[in-house]
């Protein structure tokens, strides 16, 4: 008898037919993170993250660690009102001179240990203290910030009426005089720039029509391209390779041409359904990176492979490994942001529409005490999609204590309707030994291992498929 070993489980992959998987690539991976290579976790849950000066939404999440090493501050734009905490621990402060436009998305700059903000549309400001700012009212009104050969360079973004094709720049060594030695260049053609942003030691601005200019300090370069961020909130950065949202899909820069990265996942971007990202979601998307790790939130979204929906959707890009699986969160991310606090640890958190922010937290099994539904699902053909199976045994390798549960399906059809879930056994012990129905055969062999437990994570190692053919 055949015995299959699942000892490599791959990562998501709705691009490849399932017929030419190799086995233990998946078609669904929801809320799970590498344990080690070829085997998964579920991810760790999150905590509230300070208190809720406001019930309004979080549009905005940044921190700006000072000069003297010892100060960081964490800020939040929610509502009209830009707030503060003291090394992020501290209660969130509102800012003096700290209110904006209603709803806007706030940008932000440093140079020389000042920090520039904007939102497009209320007045550029700057702050030297990191709690209160001043209205620089030679800068212009922007929204997207960079720091590039000794200057801050803007771009108005989409808060302000007009044109915005220009980006300007402040007079060299300083963030609040933009009119001793300042000026602008031109990023001619269609739309406006909507993100700006250095890489390669070269300046790189996008147009909300998909355009891409690079500047060198002589030399603007048209990069012949439509691939521009749609959301400068989607922008992350990662060894000086930036990674963000199109509408065709997940792209990298590392400063040449923008690179697509998520072929894997393209069913969740688009599809023929329409029941990927929705149209509104790519001008707006939250993201950032965290480690070695792309989370960009997109709400709800279902492929049209596996007709499974996912509401809350975060899209996960690992760097390190190129591959991808999805996250939802409890509550839908509105802003992202990562830092480091004075303890060298690196903190992801995010805010949510009713105003509260949260951390990821390695020791939490909740999701601020909503439990974490995980879900790793593939498919399985013993190399002879055209042959009736039975299948005798499966060994599921996990760590003991974990509650979840082994289940599969077996059907002639790739078809959601046509799975009928089998639950073999629960995976507490760590080496789980079940014997599958003697009345269950055919072609193709859905597994799933499924957990929504507010305990024990789940660790993955593998598992060996048992079987044999039937009448051949």
């Amino acid at each position: 008898m055949p015995k299959s070993q699942v000892y490599s489980l791959g990562a998501l992959n709705l691009k490849v037919s399932p017929f030419l998987h190799k086995d233990g690539e998946l078609i669904r991976a929801l809320n799970v993170e590498r344990d080690m290579i070829g085997a998964w976790k579920k991810r760790p849950g999150y905590v509230t993250y300070l208190g809720t000066p406001d019930n309004a939404q979080v549009n905005s999440l940044f921190s700006w660690r000072q000069n003297d090493g010892t100060t960081v501050y964490t800020y939040r734009y929610s509502g009209s009102v830009l707030y503060y905490s003291t090394q992020g621990t501290g209660a969130w402060t509102v800012c003096g001179n700290g209110t904006l436009t209603n709803g806007a998305y706030i940008g932000n700059g440093v140079l020389d240990n000042v920090m520039i903000i904007g939102d497009g549309t209320a007045a550029t400001r700057h702050t030297t203290t990191g709690t209160n700012f001043t209205n620089t009212t030679s800068a212009p009104l922007a929204q997207h910030f960079a720091e590039y050969q000794g200057r801050i360079w803007a771009a108005r973004g989409t808060g302000v009426s007009g044109t915005a094709t220009d980006i300007i720049y402040s007079t060299v060594g300083t963030a609040s005089d933009w009119t001793t030695d300042s000026s602008s260049v031109r990023i001619p053609r269609a739309g406006r720039v909507n993100s700006l942003f250095k890489s390669s030691d070269r300046l790189v601005a996008g147009k909300d029509s998909g355009l891409v200019y690079r500047w060198d300090g002589f030399n603007l370069v048209d990069l012949a391209t439509d691939l521009a961020p749609t959301s400068a909130q989607s922008i992350g950065v990662v060894e000086d390779f930036r990674i963000y949202l199109n509408h065709k899909g997940g792209f990298g820069y590392g400063g040449g041409r923008p690179e697509i990265l998520s072929n894997a996942i393209e069913r969740q971007i688009y599809n023929d359904l329409g029941s990927a990202i929705a149209g509104t979601t790519f001008d707006n998307a939250p993201a950032t990176i965290h480690r070695y790790d792309w989370l960009c939130s997109v709400g709800t979204i279902t492929d049209d492979l596996t007709s499974e929906t996912i509401p809350n959707a975060i899209l996960k890009y690992d760097y390190q490994l190129d591959e991808w699986v999805n996250w939802r969160f409890n509550n839908r991310p509105t802003a992202f942001h990562s830092y480091r606090d004075l303890n060298g640890d690196d903190q992801l958190i995010f805010g949510d529409a009713g105003g509260q922010c949260y951390q990821l937290s390695g020791t939490a099994t909740t999701d601020n005490t909503a439990s974490i539904e995980t879900v790793l699902e593939g498919v399985l053909t013993g190399g002879a999609p055209e042959v009736d199976k039975k299948t005798n045994f499966f060994y599921v390798f996990t760590n003991p204590g974990c509650e979840a549960k082994f289940q599969i399906a077996i059907s002639d059809a790739f078809t959601k309707p046509k799975k009928n879930w089998i639950d073999l056994k629960q995976l507490s012990d760590g080496v789980m030994e079940a014997r599958v129905p003697t009345n269950t055969r055919g072609k193709l062999l859905f597994w799933k291992v499924y957990e929504a437990s507010r305990n024990a994570r789940l660790h993955l190692y593998g598992f060996t498929w048992d079987w044999e053919a039937v009448g051949t």
